[in-house]
């Protein structure tokens, strides 16, 4: 049965990169790991989960968590369609994060009361989002569109708007990117190891989690 997720306060792009130094970026092929997962992330203070729908099982993990894991909140991610943002609000996601951006993907997250972190790595995407309203991006990919460096000339032109820094993002060079006024929070994976997951070694991921609690800004 699908969770209503519009019983729960609306959430905002800036309340889900405020709460957390790193949003895990999740991808997930057993709906069994799914609520450990979501279950050892929250004991290491990480509470926005951004499940990517990557996999055949996403929708079906994002349902379990927003189920059985409350105190979570549960995104879905790689959101490139209406449909995606449909079915993942119907899974009980309470937020959305995009690749890319396109003002289709984000009215359909406005219509679905989906708060939407929209992937930039332009100046011209930028200010396509920012002409639809949107003002806290994912810049994705990170390091490859140009890392901290991009960011900082950024920073000029465009002074109001915040970044979620996401790909090849590690808890190495995380702190170059937090470092930057215009970054709330980074993206990373590395706090959820595919390798974890199937050794269903859930203290590890809580130990990941933990570390990156070091990096608040």
């Amino acid at each position: 049965m699908a969770v209503n997720h519009t019983l729960s306060t609306p959430l905002t792009a800036l309340q889900v990169m405020q709460d957390a130094p790193v949003i895990p970026v999740i991808v997930l092929n057993d709906v069994a790991h799914a609520v450990p997962m979501a279950r050892a992330l929250l004991a290491g203070g990480v509470r926005m989960l951004e499940v990517t729908l990557r996999t055949p099982q996403a929708l079906a993990c994002i349902e379990a968590i927003a189920r059985d894991v409350p105190e979570a909140v549960v995104g879905a991610g790689t959101i490139r369609t209406r449909a995606d943002a449909q079915a993942a609000a119907n899974a009980g996601a309470r937020f959305a994060v995009s690749p890319g951006y396109t003002s289709a993907v984000g009215q359909a997250c406005r219509d679905v009361g989906l708060a939407l972190l929209p992937g930039v790595a332009t100046g011209s995407e930028i200010m396509m989002a920012q002409e639809d309203g949107f003002t806290e991006l994912k810049f994705f990919p990170a390091m490859q569109a140009g890392g901290p460096a991009m960011l900082k000339a950024w920073s000029g032109p465009f002074f109001d708007v915040k970044f979620c820094p996401t790909g090849g993002v590690t808890l190495q060079n995380a702190p170059d990117f937090l470092a930057l006024p215009n970054v709330i929070c980074v993206g990373g994976s590395w706090i959820v190891p595919a390798e974890a997951f199937a050794a269903g070694d859930w203290a590890r991921v809580t130990q990941l989690a933990k570390d990156t609690q070091r990096l608040r800004k």
